[in-house]
């Protein structure tokens, strides 16, 4: 349909061209302005890298629809214009092929994207909370769908605090409450300061409780 539109209108859009620029010697009414202007992906492609470790948005490719999910996948794709990139001998090329497993971008592995993390929920808590994260995918992973994508993830956050320092302070001075204090728990610090770390009961608890990590920071956050 697109072809026959242009022969059908070509012949009388060159009529009026000839009928504005025929009065006039000088330049043709009509001129066609090559664009000078870079486009903005370009910024995000490496210039003479290896064409298959380019991102996404440097590249087009063709859908494998006869790809079968978990198993490897040959995508043909092709640069976009203004990005140069090489082949593994170094020589420059625009048709490639991109080898990756047929899978939508959520069913990566967890070291294939980045997600915001949360600093609002416990990381210490039964059943350990989860939280509505958005993960992108890294430049150089392909995958199918949408790059960006929600996934509902476990608190993992850290607030700073070291599992190390928080047991030594409770063998030493944890009759005085200082594993508590240092995690922030000011009122179970006060209780033990004042009645000698429970009589030394309360220590040796804790003891145990944090050597185990069921007593955490009291910001919910995990140790580091």
């Amino acid at each position: 349909a697109g072809s026959l539109m242009t022969t059908k209108h070509s012949q009388p859009q060159s009529t009026f061209a000839k009928s504005l620029t025929s009065t006039s010697t000088n330049t043709p009414y009509f001129k066609t302005a090559e664009s000078t202007e870079i486009p903005s992906y370009v910024t995000k492609c490496p210039s003479n890298g290896l064409c298959s470790r380019l991102p996404p948005d440097c590249m087009i490719c063709n859908t494998n629809y006869s790809c079968i999910y978990g198993k490897p996948a040959t995508f043909d794709c092709k640069v976009k214009p203004h990005v140069h990139c090489v082949d593994q001998n170094n020589h420059e090329q625009e048709n490639f092929t991109i080898n990756m497993t047929c899978q939508f971008c959520w069913q990566l592995a967890t070291t294939d994207y980045v997600c915001t993390n949360s600093t609002n929920c416990m990381t210490v808590s039964c059943p350990r909370q989860r939280y509505n994260a958005t993960c992108t995918v890294r430049d150089h992973i392909h995958c199918l769908g949408n790059r960006v994508f929600p996934k509902m993830l476990y608190c993992n956050w850290t607030g700073g605090y070291k599992w190390s320092t928080a047991l030594a302070l409770s063998i030493t001075l944890g009759g005085f409450g200082a594993d508590r204090f240092y995690l922030g728990q000011w009122r179970e610090g006060l209780g033990k300061l004042f009645s000698f770390g429970g009589l030394g009961i309360w220590t040796l608890i804790d003891v145990l409780l944090i050597g185990v990590g069921y007593v955490g920071p009291a910001d919910g956050s995990l140790y580091i």
